[in-house]
């Protein structure tokens, strides 16, 4: 074994192995370029420490593990596969005496689940620890855990360049190692103002600035992703022909061939990378760094529940190890596009991963292997909030039951290396005979969208699902062969359709199905429809109106569905890719929310709703005032979440006693209109007619037994003559009078008919309608010659309260108000009956109105 040149963690890797022999663990903290990743592991395997057992390093990136082993082995003077092996996604390197491995988070997060007491490895070592992804974060619990029971034998090194070092060993309770490295100085160069143009004309104007006549060294560019760094090659293209400089791509998508192109010496460079050149992976040569201070950084889409990178701004360490890569070997340069001031404004470091991403997928692997997430010693322990979300999104796809133990179907989602939801989406296809489909369906949710300016895009005609569409368009790719050229007149992206191929092969075999990506059978449509439910029941939507663009969420959220979506006539759908969106307004405020966007969208039946999720569906029916009718109606509805599904109308039945006591609530409301005290204006009076005919027997006869009537007899009343009725008209029309005095007891009726009547009679045989008013005598009032041939008025109460009575002239006005008629035939008559013989000629005025006959009323 021959180590090539001296790196600077050399000096301190005899306190490494020191630091492990008398304990399990240590954090050892190094700069960039020290040497950490190519020579600790090594070190320990080389040490007999840990026996035959082997050495995992984790890495987070794919480039990075795939790097760090090459580089290892060229150390070794081995082929790569032999001592020193790596193992990503879709691919291994590594055979029978493979003592050191280097691999990506995913791969040993499911080891160490898959392997309780991880049989044969003697020691892991978790490289770039800082940048504290989920699944590092989970992997240094489960090591611990590891550590605290079975395996206190095994050792754990926990390696970073720029690391909160003293808590993570207090958390550990073990020492801190640091290696200084060699560092040169690094001019820093801020913008002096934002610069409005396009990221690729930055990039352009900065490597102008880094290359002039003079300069030496390669330049290493730091951008977002792929996209930016094709868009930054094109823009820089006439400076580097004219500057004979190289453009090298370096990100994860390119082929181990053209990654190894973008490190190789020759030429001075211009090396456009993503973060991948962060960390880990070793760039000679490089004297300007210029960082766009941008990278794709993981989140959580609440919509879709599954993670998404997002362009955002990177924290100061990032930048400060950014900047560093120009330091080297000799003094470098750093070209920042950006403002001090921004600079200044960015967080220190980034939240870890475990602390603001969705933690179903982490949760379903815990519960599937019997581990308790919460019993987990975590460095930074899961948030409560996240973690029931997780639990209650696991239960919604029937992962886990009611008490959150995995059910059967939970236990195989867990077996693939997908978001629970695509993997519920990938079986439910395969249970209804579209399993290849749904294989592929999974692999295009889970990666980036293929299409290449999908906004742009407007479907030219109306469909059942988009998913169709992309399902297509990857079987043409596939045609093809994925052939860049071809997939460009597609409007597809290369790249991403690569990654969805891989991610299909492996998905296909992990179900045990194999075919050739071809289009889906309308029977197979139809289930991969019915699997995008059951993956997102949760984004169940509805259209508000026939053709709308509207859509309402069965959260009760409203939406609003892409141009670009193929589903513009169905009623109900499933919402499977929904970006929230912020308006410049909400974003100046705060960053309010304008609404979500559906992306991706698929019709769905109400019949598969009740197949999926007959425990979801809520029937209910509920009174309702129908205003145009004046009436109470029953309202039967069929609902999913806040939405409607299946609604009907019908009178209430009156025959039922819950739904005569619903009626009568909502009736009684009507009728009160808002105030507790008051009916509309006719009731009101019949009710106030009984209650002072009662409370003047009560007063003047209370031989009879009668007490007053109160509001709460009234309420009764009310509430009896409602369960009778079905609109405003039936209670209206029912006789409220005689409710009210049924509440007195059964010879009520009959006393107050006899004490104080409705209608008392004249001598001429006539009767008059008695008026009772609150808070005024009884009185009844008709013509003057009505009262002829009486002596004396009417009375009620055994002739206890004399009525008023009001005497009318023949034009209906007061002639006189008057309790003594005698004394008005008397004393008023004779002068009246001079005025009223000369206004009113025609009737006749006898002398004695108490002897004349009155006149025969014409009919």
């Amino acid at each position: 074994m021959t180590v090539c040149i001296s790196l600077p963690i050399d000096a301190v890797l005899p306190e490494v192995l020191a630091a492990l022999r008398a304990g399990s663990t240590l954090v050892l903290e190094a700069p960039p370029g020290a040497g950490k990743t190519t020579r600790v592991p090594p070190a320990i395997l080389r040490s007999g420490l840990i026996g035959s057992g082997e050495v995992l390093v984790l890495e987070p990136r794919r480039l990075a593990a795939r790097l760090s082993a090459k580089r290892v082995a060229e150390e070794l003077c081995e082929p790569l596969g032999e001592t020193v092996g790596y193992q990503v996604r879709f691919e291994e390197v590594a055979g029978p005496r493979t003592k050191l491995r280097y691999l990506t988070e995913g791969i040993l997060t499911r080891r160490l689940l898959s392997d309780s007491s991880l049989r044969g490895v003697g020691a892991v070592v978790l490289d770039e620890f800082h940048e504290r992804h989920l699944q590092t974060d989970l992997a240094l619990a489960l090591l611990r855990r590891l550590q605290q029971t079975s395996r206190p034998d095994l050792k754990l090194v926990i390696m970073s360049a720029t690391l909160e070092a003293v808590a993570i060993a207090d958390h550990l309770q073990c020492p801190v190692l640091r290696s200084e490295g060699r560092r040169f100085a690094v001019e820093l160069d801020y913008l002096p103002a934002p610069d409005e143009r396009r990221l690729g004309d930055q990039v352009a104007a900065a490597v102008r600035r880094a290359t002039v006549p003079g300069t030496e060294g390669d330049v290493l560019v730091f951008l977002p992703g792929a996209g930016e760094i094709r868009w930054a090659q094109e823009a820089c293209r006439e400076i580097a022909e004219h500057r004979g400089l190289s453009l090298r791509a370096l990100h994860g998508e390119l082929s181990p061939a053209e990654q190894d192109l973008a490190l190789q010496r020759g030429g001075r460079k211009v090396i456009l990378a993503t973060n991948v050149a962060e960390t880990s992976v070793t760039i000679d040569g490089v004297t300007c760094v210029i960082d766009s201070g941008l990278a794709r950084i993981a989140s959580h889409s609440p919509w879709s529940g599954l993670s998404r990178l997002e362009v955002a701004k990177i924290s100061r360490a990032s930048a400060t190890q950014r900047a560093g890569r120009a330091g080297r070997t000799a003094p470098g340069r750093c070209l920042r596009l950006y403002t001090r001031a921004d600079f200044e404004s960015r967080p220190e470091h980034h939240l870890p991963e475990l602390l603001r991403l969705d933690l179903s997928e982490t949760a379903l692997e815990l519960l599937a292997a019997g581990i308790d997430p919460d019993a987990l010693p975590w460095l930074d322990p899961p948030p409560p909030a996240s973690l029931s979300a997780a639990l209650a999104l696991l239960h919604k796809l029937s992962a886990v039951d009611a008490s959150f133990a995995v059910t059967a179907l939970g236990k195989e989602c867990a077996r693939y290396p997908l978001h629970p939801r695509l993997s519920r989406l990938l079986l439910e296809a395969a249970a209804r005979g579209a399993g290849a489909h749904g294989c592929t369906l999974a692999a295009l949710l889970g990666e980036r969208d293929l299409r290449a300016g999908r906004d742009a895009r407007v479907p030219t005609s109306s469909g059942s699902s988009d998913l169709d569409e992309l399902l297509s368009l990857f079987a043409k790719a596939a045609r093809v062969r994925f052939s860049p050229d071809r997939l460009r007149g597609l409007g597809v992206d290369a790249g991403a359709a690569r990654r969805v191929d891989r991610a299909r092969d492996q998905l296909a075999r992990l179900l045990g199905v194999r075919g050739e990506p071809t289009e889906p059978t309308a029977a197979q449509e139809e289930a991969l429809r019915i699997a995008a439910l059951a993956a997102f029941p949760d984004r169940v939507c509805k259209r508000r109106a026939p053709g709308s663009q509207e859509l309402t969420l069965s959260s009760g959220t409203p939406a609003r569905l892409s141009p670009s979506s193929c589903v513009r006539e169905a009623a109900l759908l499933v919402a499977i890719d929904v970006e929230e969106r912020r308006d410049s307004l909400g974003a100046a405020r705060g960053g309010a929310r304008s609404g979500a966007l559906v992306r991706l969208a698929s019709a769905i039946e109400p019949e598969w709703l009740l197949d999926l999720f007959a425990g979801e569906l809520r029937e209910s029916t509920e009174a309702i005032w129908e205003p145009a009718r004046g009436r109470v109606e029953l309202q039967s509805r069929l609902s999913f979440g806040s939405l409607v599904l299946e609604e009907s109308w019908r009178p209430a039945r009156l025959d039922d006693p819950d739904e005569a006591a619903k009626a009568a609530r909502i009736l009684l409301a009507q009728l009160r209109r808002g105030d507790a005290r008051t009916l509309e204006p006719a009731l009101q009076a019949a009710v106030d007619q009984v209650k002072t005919r009662v409370e003047l027997v009560a007063r003047h006869c209370p031989d009879a037994g009668l007490r007053a009537l109160t509001d709460s007899d009234v309420d009764a009343a009310l509430g009896r003559a409602a369960l009778q009725s079905d609109s405003l008209a039936a209670l209206r029309d029912a006789n409220l009078q005689s409710a009210l005095i049924a509440t007195l007891g059964p010879a009520a009726e009959s006393a107050l008919a006899r004490l104080a009547p409705e209608n008392v009679p004249l001598a001429s045989g006539r009767r008059l309608q008695v008026e009772y008013l609150p808070g005024q005598p009884p009185a009844v009032r008709s013509r003057l010659q009505d009262f002829f041939g009486s002596a004396r008025g009417p009375s009620i109460c055994a002739g206890r309260v004399p009525l008023v009575l009001h005497l009318l002239a023949p034009n209906g006005r007061d002639l006189q108000i008057t309790t003594d008629l005698e004394g008005f035939w008397i004393r008023h008559y004779p002068a009246a009956r001079k005025e009223l013989m000369r206004r009113y000629p025609r009737h006749s005025w006898p002398e004695d109105g108490r002897s004349a006959a009155p006149p025969v009323r014409k009919r």
